[in-house]
């Protein structure tokens, strides 16, 4: 059987950010609550110039080739963060880019779930055109609101993965499993730029369907916890994850492992369909336990709920694929203070009678939103 898997991963985040302790001070509240409570340290910021196409292209461009461009026939956004209720994410993002115009662009939704479907279909798709490459992105906001229970595991960003045969850095094992149920424990009507949660049991559930879920894996792979080098989890924050984990009895390998797939996550937030795959390039980057033919776990979870389990093999030579220096492009962030923070995550695009928005304020990042004019979002490319 063809060898299908991720061949290249690429990560972009807005250029601020906000350190959780500076918001625990804000909010009267014991920065414990919040790097211990949560396991997290500060939270990406976007600013309304950025968005999930700006954040997608950016991510994409960053891995992507002329030979990429060439070959890739679609382009998967997975998001639960949309600017529009008809048009695709993707089909920015195909133009941004300059991909070969012969290609299918989709954006899917299902909360923080939508880019595991993504990253199967796009698998399916090569085993029957092994020549072709499919791009997929996972790009969100996470806002919940000043002042609002989920306001310090907010962040953004997005992560994107070039799908092809024979991979370079891992292959995608035929084993998923999923489930879905009809819960209200997270989501956003239409009329509310915020979501509703039922955070207690949200969480409640994401552990639940871990463990059904992982029993139900068991029984049709006959593999075990054992069987794995490591375990990635969709990462809303850290300790939820690390909850999680420890619902399936990890051995102290796991834990160990998990402490190296969240660092990154700790470090920007919860991006909804990107913290799985940011969680696994975390581990992949700043591991130097694994190696190749090591098979890794991963747990993808959308509230409301739809979840799916699936592994991948490690490949020879996966680490000359990967940035070794992520941590130090992350430090360079601009740190922002409370007001910044707030001025900027918070702000709104007004538009005139005729959907005319004023011009934006200037943002030399590589795409960029310009303004609204008559309704249509105008994208920069610099």
């Amino acid at each position: 059987m063809i060898k299908i898997g991720i061949d290249k991963m690429g990560l972009a985040l807005p250029n601020y950010v906000l350190d959780l302790k500076e918001l625990a001070k804000a909010r009267n509240t014991d920065p414990d609550k919040y790097t211990i409570g949560l396991m997290q340290k500060a939270m990406a910021i976007a600013p309304v110039t950025q968005d999930i196409v700006t954040l997608g292209a950016e991510a994409a461009a960053q891995i992507l080739t002329d030979e990429d461009k060439a070959a890739i026939d679609m382009v998967i956004v997975g998001t639960e963060t949309g600017i529009d209720q008809s048009k695709a994410a993707a089909v920015y993002i195909h133009g941004l880019l300059g991909i070969q115009p012969y290609a299918r662009a989709i954006e899917l939704k299902e909360a923080c779930y939508s880019a595991a479907a993504g990253l199967e279909f796009a698998r399916n798709h090569i085993a029957n055109r092994p020549e072709s490459k499919v791009l997929v992105i996972a790009s969100d906001i996470a806002k919940y609101g000043l002042h609002s229970g989920g306001e310090p595991t907010q962040g953004a960003g997005a992560v994107a993965m070039l799908v092809s045969a024979n991979p370079s850095i891992l292959e995608l094992n035929w084993d998923n499993v999923y489930q879905t149920r009809d819960v209200m424990d997270f989501w956003r009507p239409n009329y509310s730029p915020y979501p509703e949660v039922d955070g207690r049991f949200s969480t409640e559930q994401y552990t639940d369907c871990l463990q059904t879920t992982f029993e139900y894996y068991q029984q049709q792979t006959g593999k075990t916890l054992d069987d794995f080098a490591a375990v990635c989890l969709h990462i809303p924050f850290a300790k939820q994850g690390l909850k999680g984990l420890r619902s399936l009895k990890p051995s102290e390998k796991h834990e160990e492992r998990f402490l190296e797939a969240i660092v990154y996550n700790q470090e920007v937030g919860n991006i909804y369909t990107g913290s799985l795959f940011l969680s696994l390039l975390s581990l992949l980057e700043q591991s130097n336990n694994l190696s190749a033919g090591d098979e890794i776990l991963l747990y993808s979870y959308g509230s409301g709920a739809v979840c799916e389990l699936f592994s991948a093999r490690l490949v020879d030579g996966y680490r000359n694929h990967l940035n070794p220096n992520r941590l130090e492009e992350l430090a360079k962030r601009q740190t922002l203070s409370i007001t910044d923070y707030e001025a900027l995550f918070f702000e709104t695009i007004s538009l005139d009678e005729k959907g005319n928005s004023p011009e934006l304020h200037p943002d030399d990042s590589r795409f960029a939103l310009q303004g609204i004019e008559n309704h249509k979002r105008i994208y920069r490319k610099n």
